[in-house]
């Protein structure tokens, strides 16, 4: 199996890691809305260590997060994706860049808790990082930034979804596949709102200058709980996190995934 053939198996590897995650992100939500609870990626992998033959699960959804990661990179540096040589071409592609960093981490995770060596439950990620960005020079101002970014790639989401813009990423028959565009718009509006919750609360954490006020995906779940009829809102996300989940299965069927050969791989590199 060539190298090229390696790429486009873990690109869809991951897509199943990243849409078990938010199956089970958006179970326990679900269970939440009856018992309580704020779940995230984190809390999700750590329900499936607590499964039997947890650890050897828990590697195998980090081995296919690496995978995922190297297809987020791929799509970012060697412009997998064939975005055009613009503003809005580099701005997606640095939004992959970004979401490979994400998992990144997410895979780290799940990698030191299978090899037990994480301890805890890991939270507070986001206001740590944050903290640290918050002590570089101008770094009310870079915390800032994050925060717009995330707002875009929240917009993005939701844009990409209603708009059913997914359709040039993915091969499947619309007429006898209908069905499919059900889970991906609930799934990508879905997503598309806990970022814009997310973003504010970063834009927050710049303006009063404090890391702490910075949020996660458990933080944005919780604000939709405390909002008027937040019961039947914070069920409705459960329902569409699940729809992302299963939009990750799809697009781990139907991605359209044409890894770049290392020649032009080469040529997409800066100089």
């Amino acid at each position: 199996m060539d190298t090229t053939r390696k790429l486009e198996w873990l690109a869809r590897a991951g897509y199943v890691a990243r849409g078990l995650v938010y199956v089970l992100v958006a179970g326990l939500v679900l269970i939440g809305s009856v018992g309580g609870g704020s779940p995230d990626s984190e809390s999700a992998l750590q329900w499936v260590l607590g499964q039997p033959l947890g650890r050897i699960w828990l590697g195998v959804i980090a081995v296919a997060l690496i995978g995922f990661v190297a297809w987020r990179v791929s799509q970012a540096l060697a412009n997998a994706d064939n975005h055009p040589d613009n503003l809005k071409g580099y701005v997606v592609r640095a939004g992959m860049l970004v979401s490979a960093a994400t998992y990144t981490g997410l895979a780290f995770y799940a990698a030191s808790h299978a090899l037990q060596m994480g301890e805890g439950s890991g939270g507070g990620g986001s206001q740590t990082w944050t903290a640290w960005l918050m002590q570089q020079p101008f770094g009310p101002y870079l915390v800032g930034c994050v925060g717009l970014a995330i707002l875009g790639a929240g917009s993005a989401l939701i844009i990409k979804g209603v708009g059913r813009r997914y359709h040039r990423y993915l091969s499947f028959d619309a007429k006898r596949h209908g069905w499919i565009d059900l889970f991906c718009v609930a799934g990508l509006v879905a997503k598309g709102i806990v970022f814009l919750i997310i973003g504010c609360f970063f834009l927050y954490a710049a303006y009063a200058v404090d890391p702490q006020e910075a949020g996660s995906m458990a933080d944005a779940l919780s604000f939709i709980r405390q909002l008027p009829f937040g019961a039947p809102l914070y069920l409705a996300m459960g329902l569409g996190l699940l729809c992302f989940g299963i939009y990750g299965f799809i697009e781990a069927r139907y991605r359209k995934v044409t890894p770049p050969s290392l020649a032009e791989a080469r040529r997409a590199m800066p100089v």
